[in-house]
């Protein structure tokens, strides 16, 4: 007999004549155009874009159906008197005019909410700062190697909200999960994930203790029946340990745990009661670096109980690293050239940084969040032979590192570049056979690019043109 989905098919009658805005023409969102319109929705949709900005086929859409539509800066003053609002994640729900609409009786959700909300099957969800979408994929694959049928979303692949009339209750949905997307949700996976947590975004979040908060939000409405996946050695995530209702499960790089999972002398091993199990030897996986192998621990743990260990560790194996995370890309006189792009964050390129035995020319720098950077300034000095700088925080990267010199009384040949073609000529320059190039920007890419990936592209493509 076919599943049915009682809940989605009472959500789709109450979408009928409702005033629906969407905030935000972003991928999360534009799904729901074409969706709200088949469901018979009033729909409003607004984005702090221009309507030149609008792409073109979106725009002709919206008209094609008649919708209202608000464009620009001040978009947001026309929210009044809604139904349901689905606001982009990078639409805070801490806007005045959210908060406004919310008091008066409006729903204000996202698609990932409101998939969470209608989902039959069990969802498997991964938030931290670093580590979030190599975890989520890592899950994934081992779920599809055991013969599950999954559906991946959230920060990587495809909205699902859209999708719910094709999952079925023995699927398994595994999302990857922002602050953004976490703020203001009131419910949780069955099987949460924390990588880690450590400053980000705070050129949009209030304070730290905001993006801290929005993170828990992946536990806090979870049962005794369900599951929390945290790291032990990161001080905030432990913490969260005492917060969480359901199972708690560990993982460590640092710390040889009596029960979690763990990454002892580069050998994963499962921990009960004190006992020790060797599952997978590091030097068996493609990835590398200790973050990856904590990323293989944690991934194994979510999936524990799911799977049988030994089809998770075929996985594992098999699994090759996600664009823009190491990513290699060629070798060139005996150089071997990485993109990084990924890394928007002091702490995802110290993790980078650490990944390699071999010296590194470094490529960093990028559009500003608002972060510290002397955490990085010791690793750099000790790893680095070559720096080159490039964007916003090329200044604050340049004085924490000059700063440590001088401490360690130390030199270092550091490079300002006014553009990626420029790094990555001055890189071709300087590096030295046995060497790694690493373009890990341990900054966000908005100054230059539209995103990680823009960034990524593009210095794959200047790479393979040398």
């Amino acid at each position: 007999m076919n599943y049915i989905n009682k809940k989605l098919e009472e959500f789709n009658e109450f979408l009928k004549f409702r005033k629906v805005a969407i905030i935000g023409l972003g991928v999360s969102n534009i799904p729901l155009i074409d969706y709200m319109y088949e469901k018979k929705a009033r729909v409003m949709v607004f984005d702090d874009r221009e309507e030149s900005s609008i792409p073109k086929d979106i725009l002709e859409k919206i008209k094609l159906y008649k919708f209202d539509y608000s464009f620009g800066k001040e978009s947001l003053k026309k929210l009044k008197n809604f139904d349901i609002i689905f606001r982009s994640p990078s639409c805070l729900p801490t806007k005045l005019e959210l908060e406004e609409e919310s008091k008066r009786g409006a729903i204000v959700t996202t698609e990932i909410e409101m998939l969470m909300k209608m989902c039959p099957c069990k969802i498997i969800g991964v938030t931290g700062s670093d580590g979030k979408t190599t975890t989520t994929s890592l899950i994934n694959s081992i779920l599809t190697k055991a013969g599950y049928k999954t559906y991946l979303g959230g920060n990587i692949g495809t909205p699902l909200f859209t999708k719910l009339s094709e999952i079925k209750p023995e699927d398994i949905v595994i999302i990857e999960l922002s602050s953004f997307q976490l703020m203001g949700m009131d419910i949780s996976p069955n099987i949460g994930v924390i990588t880690n947590i450590t400053p980000n975004h705070l050129n949009i979040h209030k304070d730290y203790e905001e993006y801290i908060e929005a993170k828990k939000n992946i536990f806090k409405y979870q049962s005794e029946d369900d599951k929390v996946i945290l790291n032990y050695d990161n001080e905030i995530t432990n913490k969260c340990s005492k917060e969480a209702k359901s199972k708690v499960v560990f993982f460590s790089g640092n710390t040889k745990l009596e029960n979690g999972f763990i990454v002892d002398d580069k050998i994963i091993k499962e921990c009960k009661d004190g006992i020790r199990e060797h599952i997978l030897d590091t030097k068996d996986v493609i990835l590398r670096g200790k973050h990856n192998f904590e990323n293989i621990a944690t991934a194994i743990a979510a999936t524990n109980g799911l799977v049988d260990i030994n089809i998770a560790i075929e996985a594992v194996k098999e699994f090759k690293p996600v664009e823009h995370r190491l990513e290699f890309i060629r070798k060139i006189d005996g150089v071997r050239w990485y993109n990084d792009s990924v890394s928007s964050s002091p702490t995802r390129t110290i993790a980078g940084l650490n990944s390699f035995d071999e010296d590194i020319i470094l490529i960093a720098g990028g559009y500003d969040k608002n972060l510290d950077y002397t955490p990085i300034a010791k690793p750099i000095v000790e790893k680095v032979k070559g720096l080159i700088l490039i964007g916003q925080t090329s200044g604050k990267i340049f004085e924490a590192v000059k700063n440590e010199l001088e401490k360690q009384n130390k030199t270092l040949n550091i490079y300002m570049c006014d553009n990626l073609e420029d790094t990555v000529n001055t890189a071709k320059k300087i590096a030295k056979e046995n060497q790694i190039v690493l373009f890990s920007p341990a900054s966000a890419s908005f100054d230059m690019f539209k995103n990680f990936a823009d960034r990524g592209i593009k210095f794959k493509n200047l790479v393979n043109k040398l």
